[in-house]
């Protein structure tokens, strides 16, 4: 499990929340790794390689989504770069393919959770209050994905 984003950004950051919570449920495993960073491209490749599974954790902004609003999404989902000066560089499908041309082992199941956010330009470690409150729904959501598969 891979907790994205930049936690001084507000919204930015609750993948790493999100991560943050999960770890002190302490439901780690000799199965289960809750990692986090703020990183994009190809650096993620090194985060996931080796991995059967992967649950991805982030925040998206969609042109009609509210803030809060959770989206269960797979890779193949962001097969375009909408933002060509985003800080990911590269979009997610295709970060995955080159990994699969470097070498890497790249899950075979990769589950994402993307959080709706309302800011991702103010300085500040809190979310903002929509998005905040979408925390305990996307952890149930986690854990009974976990529990499913």
């Amino acid at each position: 499990m891979f907790g994205l984003g930049n936690p001084i950004l507000s919204d930015d950051g609750i993948g790493i929340r999100i991560a943050r919570e999960l770890k002190k449920l302490r439901i780690e495993n000799s199965e289960l790794r809750i990692k986090e960073g703020s990183i994009g491209g190809l650096s993620i490749l090194d985060e996931i390689d080796g991995y059967d599974r992967l649950i991805l954790i982030d925040s998206i902004e969609t042109s009609e989504g509210k803030p809060g609003e959770v989206y269960k999404l797979k890779a193949e989902d962001f097969n375009t770069v909408t933002h060509l000066s985003s800080s990911h560089g590269l979009d997610f499908l295709t970060t995955l393919k080159l990994g699969k041309k470097f070498g890497y082992k790249i899950p075979k199941i990769i589950d994402i959770y993307a959080v709706e956010i309302k800011d991702n330009i103010t300085f500040n470690e809190e979310c903002t209050e929509e998005v905040e409150a979408s925390i305990p729904r996307v952890m149930q959501e986690i854990k009974d994905c976990l529990v499913q598969n």
